[in-house]
């Protein structure tokens, strides 16, 4: 399953020459991400107050293909490439009309209140798959 996100490309996004900042794609598809486990029905507030989990990027490899500008509308490709127990991978593209300009590879880990590798809950990893 692939969730699309949309983002509009604002003038604070970009540099001076016009092009979206790099770091800026990585907020791009944190709000992807956010938006994606919603859509699959895990409430990140309740899954930390009630289990103490939160997610956390563990790694990320990125490749800038061709940039994005100001006023483009994107979108965010999310797709699950790989789940254990603690880990979640996830590919994610940002496409301009179906063209590829970013994508990363974005290893998430379930951590408790001590900042220790914690086991997903049996119903989040139902949802995620």
């Amino acid at each position: 399953m692939t969730h699309t996100f949309s983002v509009h490309v604002y003038y604070e996004d970009t540099d001076l020459a016009g092009i979206v900042y790099y770091a800026n794609y990585l907020r791009f598809i944190e709000r992807a991400r956010t938006e994606w486990v919603r859509a699959l029905g895990v409430d990140q507030r309740r899954l930390k107050e009630d289990e103490g989990i939160v997610f956390a990027v563990r790694h990320l490899e990125a490749d800038y293909h061709s940039p994005a500008r100001f006023d483009d509308d994107l979108t965010v490709e999310t797709t699950l490439q790989a789940m254990t127990g603690v880990r979640i991978v996830l590919l994610q593209e940002v496409k301009r009309a179906g063209d590829l300009l970013f994508s990363a590879t974005v290893t998430l880990v379930a951590l408790n209140e001590a900042g220790l590798p914690a086991r997903l809950p049996a119903n989040i990893r139902q949802n995620l798959h």
